[in-house]
């Protein structure tokens, strides 16, 4: 029977392309391939110990994604999180906030230059079942 593998890619619409895609170049490190987009291999994720793709939804009233207006929220794994806070701060981004001590990892919230609210995630290991 056909299943689902995961998530093949996320898609949005952007005001400004060019400045959006140099604030995540700059801010986060992505890397843009020609045609404007990031690839993420699996490889990388595979390295994480804990590292895994969520899809869920939050109830329509729910404020998680605040301060952002957007009814959708980005999360991008990190290996560390101690170092992408200190690109995010020299280049002007301070978290509005940051969880250490979570039961799946560490995570901070930023927001990007079009205002959508990015949640950056350390991944824990997975607890052995």
């Amino acid at each position: 029977m056909a299943k689902v593998l995961g998530v093949g890619g996320v898609f949005f619409k952007a005001r400004d392309q060019a400045t959006l895609r140099d604030w995540y170049a700059r801010v986060l490190g992505l890397s843009f391939e020609p045609w404007g987009g990031v690839i993420f291999t699996p490889d990388a994720a595979a390295k994480q110990p804990g590292a895994a793709t969520t899809f869920s939804s939050f109830r329509a009233d729910s404020n998680y994604f605040a301060p952002s207006a957007k009814e959708f929220m980005i999360n991008l794994m990190v290996d560390d999180l101690t170092g992408m806070l200190a690109r995010c701060a020299q280049n002007g981004v301070t978290p509005i906030k940051v969880m250490n001590d979570e039961p799946n990892g560490r995570f901070a919230h930023i927001v990007d230059a079009e205002g959508l609210k990015i949640e950056l995630w350390e991944p824990a290991p997975l607890a052995a079942k």
